[in-house]
C-alpha cells in the first residue's frame, strides 16, 4: 500500500526555534505527534541560553512545550521522551527541571530514555525529543 502524504502534517511555531535544516519542528501522523529534538536556543534571539544544565533544560522544555501546544498537545499527553546529555553527570540537575514539567495530579510520567552523547548542536548540554498522543475533539 503506497504512503499517503495526507497522513503526515508538519507542525511549526515561531515560539520555538525554527528548523535550520531539512526537518520539521514536529510531525503529526494520525493521533500521534513526533517532535524533533529541541536544544536550548532562545527563539527570540536565535542564541543558546546562558547558564548551565538547569537553565538549558528549562529553555529546552519551554521550546518543546511551544511545539506541543502548536498541535493542541500538553506535557500530559507525552508518552515517550528521549533525553540526550553531553555529560551524564548533569542527569540529577536535568531530572529536577524535567520532573517539574511531567508532574501533577493525574499526570502519568512518560516513558524515557536518557543517553550521554559525544556532542550536541551548538555545543548545548541537553536535547530532548518526544512522542505524544494528540487528544481527540
Amino acid at each position: 500500500m503506497p504512503f499517503n502524504s495526507d497522513q503526515k502534517h508538519a507542525v511549526s511555531t515561531s515560539d520555538a526555534p525554527a528548523a535550520i535544516g531539512p526537518y520539521s519542528q514536529a510531525i503529526r501522523s494520525g493521533d500521534t505527534l513526533y517532535t524533533s529534538g529541541q536544544i536550548p536556543i532562545d527563539p527570540a534571539t536565535g542564541n543558546l541560553v546562558a547558564g548551565g544544565i538547569t537553565e538549558q533544560t528549562t529553555r529546552v522544555l519551554r521550546n518543546l512545550k511551544a511545539v506541543l501546544n502548536a498541535s493542541g498537545v500538553e506535557f500530559a499527553h507525552v508518552v515517550k521522551t528521549t533525553v540526550f546529555l553531553k555529560d551524564m553527570a548533569d542527569f540529577a540537575a536535568m531530572n529536577v527541571v524535567y520532573g517539574t514539567h511531567f508532574a501533577g495530579e493525574g499526570v502519568v510520567a512518560p516513558a524515557r530514555s536518557t543517553v550521554q552523547v559525544a556532542a550536541l548542536p551548538k555545543d548545548s548540554l541537553v536535547e530532548i525529543e518526544c512522542i505524544a498522543v494528540v487528544p481527540r475533539g
